[in-house]
């Protein structure tokens, strides 16, 4: 079945001749769809997309997670940081929850198992063209233990006891004129800290400091 011109352009990157095979066929019952190009590992996907030009390369890459050489987290990120617009579906057999936080993290829109139906990967491909994340709840829940894991080994970012102490009140809801009082600094020497916190954390606002404090529980004074 031929494309039309406003097709979704998809790249199938799988180490496993059989799964872009049936892949293959499976997006070639859909009309929307038209498979473009194949790899066998991450190298060879960015590889493809550096030797093409921006009308020749895929509008979504289905990716596998494990695969010799350049895996698929490794392969995701490379992506990434050459063409950010680009769309990226994890199709992968594990639900391992550092995985599938590194796949997001990496920058994947979507962690979709294999077991999926055709018509549920359909949906997914879709989504992820519209920049719409498209989760199991399984999947969802190893995302958010991952992320949980993965903050609670972060450490404390190397912050001094006083920049704690700042990112407590900050947490607490203190403007600056009442982090100084209640620490018996200037005003100065609070904003000080408030800009080495977000510097540390790499984080814009001291809004997203609070949120930090709180989900790492450096909120949770005693």
């Amino acid at each position: 079945m031929m494309s039309g011109p406003d097709s979704i352009k998809v790249m199938i990157v799988d180490d496993h001749d059989m799964v872009r095979t049936g892949l293959r066929t499976y997006l070639m019952l859909e009309p929307k769809f038209q498979v473009i190009a194949e790899a066998g590992n991450g190298q060879a996907a960015l590889d493809f997309l550096d030797a093409s030009s921006s009308e020749k390369r895929p509008d979504i890459i289905l990716m596998d997670l494990m695969m010799p050489g350049m895996n698929g987290i490794e392969a995701t990120k490379a992506i990434m940081e050459k063409y950010p617009d680009m769309k990226i579906v994890m199709l992968t057999s594990f639900l391992e929850d550092d995985k599938v936080y590194g796949a997001i993290e990496a920058g994947a829109v979507s962690y979709v198992l294999k077991t999926v139906s055709a018509e549920e990967l359909i949906y997914a491909i879709s989504g992820a063209f519209k920049g719409m994340p498209v989760m199991t709840a399984d999947v969802s829940q190893a995302l958010t233990r991952g992320l949980r894991q993965r903050t609670a080994q972060a450490g404390d970012e190397g912050l001094t006891e006083r920049e704690k102490e700042v990112l407590f009140l900050i947490a607490d809801g203190q403007s600056n004129k009442e982090i100084a009082e209640e620490l018996h600094i200037s005003v100065k020497t609070v904003k000080t800290h408030v800009s080495n916190l977000l510097m540390k954390c790499e984080l814009e606002d001291r809004t997203q400091l609070a949120v930090l404090a709180h989900r790492k529980g450096w909120a949770n004074r005693t």
